[in-house]
């Protein structure tokens, strides 16, 4: 049990790649608060207020993910500012204040997970704001490495492929192109939530003590380039 009476948080951790996560730290010892609009432990994460309030009783966290998210799949000339802003201060904000009321709590060893995109390393049309924020968190992963490695806290973000969630369900409900979809990906399948959920689970693990400030990529080989014949 890699997280025998570890203390984790993940945010966004209600449904999707998040409750995949919550579930396999939990199997794996870890006592887990979520904090999700829709979780027990109601809370917003672009509300410095309420991330702070949420994170008050916890003296010690040992684990960080931050999961929640938000998309808009817009162009840049048919996206107005209030959805681009919303867009970044689920993914970016919403991360950064985690991470701000968490690092106090976190002691030499700890982990820190942001959960990014595959859009951050290789574009897809129509999806500027929501690209630009996942592009955004990888440098604030990097970032953050740098920042806090001399206090032995680890930072490191995964970067999925398109994964079957409730985030893409306009998709898998149309049959066609679901397939297509799938067919992008040189594994030649969507991801499921527990794909991710392993990766995450293996960065914030002793197992990847000498590994920050590193975007993995957990896509079907997707960002690797594309696997049809020409």
């Amino acid at each position: 049990m890699r997280f025998h009476e570890l203390q984790a948080v993940v945010t966004g951790g209600a449904s999707g790649i998040g409750a995949a996560t919550v579930a396999l730290l939990r199997a794996e010892g870890a006592r887990v608060l979520v904090l999700d609009r829709t979780a027990e432990t109601a809370c917003d994460v672009t509300d410095e207020d309420a991330v702070a309030h949420a994170l008050s009783a916890l003296h010690r966290i040992d684990v960080l993910v931050t999961c929640a998210g938000a998309a808009l799949r817009k162009s840049v000339h048919e996206q107005d500012g209030a959805g681009w802003d919303h867009v970044f201060a689920v993914n970016v904000k919403g991360a950064f204040l985690a991470a701000k009321h968490a690092l106090p709590k976190m002691p030499a060893g700890a982990a820190i997970v942001h959960v990014a995109s595959v859009v951050a390393v290789t574009g897809f049309r129509q999806r500027a704001a929501y690209t630009a924020s996942k592009g955004a968190m990888v440098a604030l992963t990097r970032n953050m490495a740098l920042d806090y490695a001399g206090q032995g806290i680890r930072v490191n973000c995964v970067c999925p492929g398109f994964v079957r969630t409730p985030f893409i369900q306009p998709i898998l409900d149309d049959e066609a192109r679901a397939a297509r979809l799938a067919a992008l990906h040189p594994l030649g399948r969507l991801g499921t939530p527990e794909d991710v959920a392993k990766s995450i689970a293996f960065l914030t693990s002793a197992d990847a003590a000498w590994i920050t400030g590193h975007a993995l990529s957990v896509d079907g080989g997707l960002a690797a380039g594309h696997a049809m014949e020409i």
